[in-house]
């Protein structure tokens, strides 16, 4: 279970104190598919930030399954099974697919099938992926999906996207949001995704609308999209398609 306990982050600059998120109070149940969203800006990345110690909050709590995390490292974090996809993964030249998932697992030798499992969870053809470079050549829908073998190949239990669909294709798009159902029926993670797109929200078990670094509403899913349909006038922060997202800094 995640706990978010008055959760606050603010900045300074120039002498000028801004709050990004203001006291945010959130449980998140075991093996629930949650997706937030909400305007831009409205603090939403920096939520995520914060779960995975991206950003330090100053102040309130965070608990992953009753242990307090506030103060620990990334790499504390990760040992106790969370995990992070960015909104643009990283590319490493030199380093095949499969040393990715080796790394993910903790340096451990996996075996071909063992990798191939991964990637095919993700709705990848191993023998087309598993000793390909990191490189340009991929797409960023491939890209997208790896990261995600990645995330699968690390134990855990707690597992945050942040606009997975960024930038990416139609096509993909729709692969990446099959790789999301299949995650989810499995019931195996805690699923988190930040999104503004119809067909992951509807996917949700919970939506968390963020705004103003609020949390403005929590709710199972039909009950929260009557809301946003009728509060966006339309879903005008939706959008049913993948289009290219900025990346959002507040």
């Amino acid at each position: 279970m995640l706990e978010l306990k008055g959760l606050s982050y603010q900045v300074e600059d120039g002498g000028v104190s801004t709050d990004i998120l203001r006291g945010i109070d959130l449980t998140v149940s075991d093996n629930k598919f949650i997706v937030i969203t909400g305007p831009n800006g409205g603090g939403k990345t920096t939520l995520a930030k914060s779960i995975m110690g991206l950003v330090q909050p100053t102040g309130g709590q965070i608990l992953w399954n009753g242990t307090d995390i506030t103060n620990l490292s990334i790499t504390e974090r990760a040992k106790l099974g969370i995990s992070y996809g960015f909104q643009q993964p990283s590319r490493f030249k030199g380093l095949r697919v499969r040393d990715l998932l080796e790394l993910a697992s903790g340096n451990r030798k996996l075996t071909r099938d063992e990798c191939c499992s991964y990637l095919n969870r993700v709705g990848l053809c191993a023998a087309d992926y598993i000793d390909r470079e990191m490189d340009a050549s991929l797409s960023g829908g491939e890209v997208k999906r790896i990261e995600i073998a990645t995330i699968l190949a690390r134990p855990g239990g707690l597992l945050i996207f942040d606009e997975p669909e960024a930038g990416i294709d139609l096509w993909s798009f729709a692969k990446l949001t099959e790789t999301f159902r299949i995650l989810h029926g499995r019931r195996e993670n805690t699923i988190i995704v930040i999104s503004h797109q119809e067909r992951i929200i509807d996917l949700a078990d919970e939506i968390v609308m963020i705004s103003g670094g609020q949390v403005a509403r929590h709710g199972p899913k039909e009950e929260l999209m009557v809301h946003i349909m009728t509060e966006t006038g339309g879903c005008s922060f939706l959008q049913p398609g993948a289009g290219c997202h900025q990346t959002e800094e507040g």
